[in-house]
């Protein structure tokens, strides 16, 4: 009986020092729009946070997985669907949600403007596009998620071919410079860009030339495959 009574004490014990957590979502679409890296935010309909901006996301549902809920949400809060969403980092700081204990699981993407058309719904009054060096103040952590999941595109874009998914189907060796640039921050130089783009292997010619009305006709390229490619480290 004594026994019994020490087991049922360290269970109860036990019991009250953990706690069940409950579990969301949360998903940072970059894209370049008017040569201006952009993140997709929604405005909250409902409480906390009320009429903040925020990053689409929500609560995982019963017998749903992570990436399910992911893309589920994000169609939902935003009407985007079909990126190609990566997990990013899990958040659980114990304050970072005054509703309770609740664990975030964060996923990232880049995807190319012209695939996909915003509309707000479910619990977002709002969806918009900002510049991620202009932003709103946001609900929760998302500050801390989104500085998080720019520095990992930045530094990912280095040593995959994850940047095909931002670009259109054919492009020139410009405006694949262009989109680096702008995801980094910061320019490189043309021709030392070129020399270690074209070595990678990666792209191929579209047999296409791109004609301007001031520019002479440009080569244009694609990337051989859109699978995930990794690479030694090549900036």
């Amino acid at each position: 009986m004594a026994n019994w009574t020490s087991k049922f004490r360290q269970i109860m014990k036990y019991l009250k020092e953990t706690e069940n957590p409950k579990v969301t979502v949360d998903v940072v679409i970059f894209t370049i729009e008017g040569a201006v890296l952009k993140i997709l935010l929604v405005k909250r309909g409902l409480e906390p946070f009320k009429g903040a901006w925020a990053l689409p996301g929500g609560f995982v549902k019963k017998g749903e997985n992570l990436a399910e809920a992911a893309a589920r949400e994000l169609k939902e809060e935003t009407g985007v669907y079909g990126a190609y969403l990566e997990q990013l980092y899990t958040f659980g700081a114990p304050s970072r949600d005054p509703r309770g204990r609740v664990i975030t699981v964060a996923y990232f993407a880049l995807m190319h403007r012209k695939k996909f058309k915003i509309e707000a719904s479910s619990d977002a009054s709002e969806a918009n596009l900002f510049s991620v060096s202009s932003l709103p103040k946001l609900a929760f952590d998302h500050e801390d998620i989104l500085e998080y999941a720019l520095m990992r595109i930045r530094n990912k874009i280095q040593y995959t071919n994850a940047v095909w998914s931002i670009l259109p189907e054919n492009f020139t060796l410009g405006e694949i410079q262009n989109v680096y640039e702008i995801i980094w921050g910061r320019k490189t130089d043309k021709r030392n860009f070129r020399k270690k783009i074209l070595s990678l292997g990666l792209l191929k010619p579209a047999g296409k030339m791109k004609k301007g009305f001031r520019q002479r006709p440009a080569k244009l390229y694609a990337f051989k495959t859109k699978k995930y490619v990794e690479l030694k480290r090549f900036f």
